[in-house]
């Protein structure tokens, strides 16, 4: 049954602490929802009413466009290892695109000033509201390892090219809504 709560549950901090991976929906208006996997450790609970993640450059930018517009977000995790639960996260976003002073805050503080190549924005989540349910038809699944095409990729690129990508690929959704900003 499902359950919702005003605030994240020091359980459901250490549920999400131990996934791999999340998704990420979003939409504004008229557009198509979007949905996003997210893996390689780029997600942080900044506490029960917050979380944020270091979004890289990739082949679109739908997330930041739907929140720039006003739109929704949900973050959704499952287990796929130990007992079945799915979490959702209901909120709104920001976002702070890299050289912002906000997102130097994020970058230095729980990220501990680490940034991986091709990093863009954080993302940060304001949570509205949280709901649980039993994930009793998810799969199990066991992680093997992160792929590290994009790393490899964004190192190729260089810092010069990754622009050059984010103009090119970023700067409008599939929806035609503004994305990402030089």
């Amino acid at each position: 049954m499902a359950q919702f709560f005003d605030a994240l549950t020091e359980q459901q901090r250490h549920v999400i602490a131990r996934q791999k991976i999340f998704f990420v929906a979003s939409a504004a208006g008229d557009s198509r929802v979007n949905l996003s996997p997210k893996g390689h450790d780029c997600l942080r609970v900044l506490g029960p009413d917050a979380v944020c993640y270091l979004d890289r450059t990739g082949s679109g930018n739908e997330t930041s466009a739907h929140i720039q517009a006003g739109g929704n977000m949900t973050i959704m995790f499952c287990t796929f290892e130990g007992p079945p639960l799915i979490l959702r996260l209901y909120g709104r976003g920001a976002v702070h695109q890299r050289g912002t002073p906000e997102y130097a805050a994020l970058l230095a503080g729980p990220y501990g000033g680490e940034e991986p190549p091709g990093a863009r924005q954080i993302v940060r989540m304001a949570i509205e509201s949280v709901q649980t349910s039993c994930g009793f038809a998810v799969p199990f699944f066991d992680h093997r390892e992160d792929r590290e095409v994009l790393t490899r990729w964004a190192e190729n690129k260089g810092e010069a090219g990754l622009v050059e990508y984010r103009r090119a690929k970023n700067t409008r959704s599939i929806d035609g809504l503004p994305g990402w900003r030089d």
